[in-house]
């Protein structure tokens, strides 16, 4: 039996990143539990150093509950390419670099994909409900599609612009914010954080 958040409660979303926190604030919202991000209480960002988004996204959770007293929810997530063996993968905000400039980034994957028969591509996260004793939960949610490129559209965030789902005929980039709440790998990883930690 999956533990519990209790309605009403607080929970540290152990994320610096402004897009994400937009969509997981948006996905909490309709059950009662306040949401205070790890920028905001100051927390410093751990060093993610795990080869796989689950252990990096424990990495985060557990640094916040710790750190707060607080449940945490942390997500780590990427873009994978099949013709560059699943990169930028659990580094695809590093390939951003320090300014994370993600159209350099998806110019990055473009140049290396270079003239690749194999557009297919993916999105993976990872997310992990930490409590302060040291329990985790972690849930991994994907969805596929291919790289397009030039990139299209103006929302979302990250790698959204040259990201086609499948069975779509337009990118995360273009599609309306609840349009990519419906089916994105984050969406899907989160469906299991309801179903396991709401009860």
């Amino acid at each position: 039996m999956a533990r519990q958040l209790a309605r009403g409660g607080k929970l540290v979303l152990a994320s610096h990143n402004k897009g994400k926190l937009r969509e997981i604030e948006a996905l909490l919202v309709p059950h009662g539990i306040e949401v205070v991000s790890a920028g905001a209480l100051g927390l410093p960002e751990p060093v993610e150093d795990a080869p796989d988004f689950a252990g990096n996204a424990r990495i985060k959770a557990l640094a916040a509950a710790t750190a707060t007293g607080l449940p945490a929810l942390s997500d780590d997530s990427g873009f994978c390419v099949a013709a560059l063996d699943g990169a930028p993968g659990v580094l695809s905000a590093r390939w951003a670099g320090e300014s994370k400039d993600f159209g350099a980034a998806m110019a990055l994957v473009h140049e290396r994909m270079g003239d690749a028969a194999d557009k297919r591509a993916w999105f993976v996260a990872a997310l992990c409900v930490a409590w302060p004793d040291g329990h985790t939960e972690t849930f991994l949610g994907r969805v596929d599609g291919t790289v397009v490129w030039p990139p299209r559209g103006e929302h979302g965030f990250g790698y959204d612009p040259m990201f086609l789902p499948a069975g779509s005929a337009v990118t995360f980039g273009e599609m309306d914010p609840d349009a990519k709440h419906a089916i994105s790998h984050r969406a899907r990883a989160f469906a299991q954080v309801l179903a396991s930690c709401f009860g």
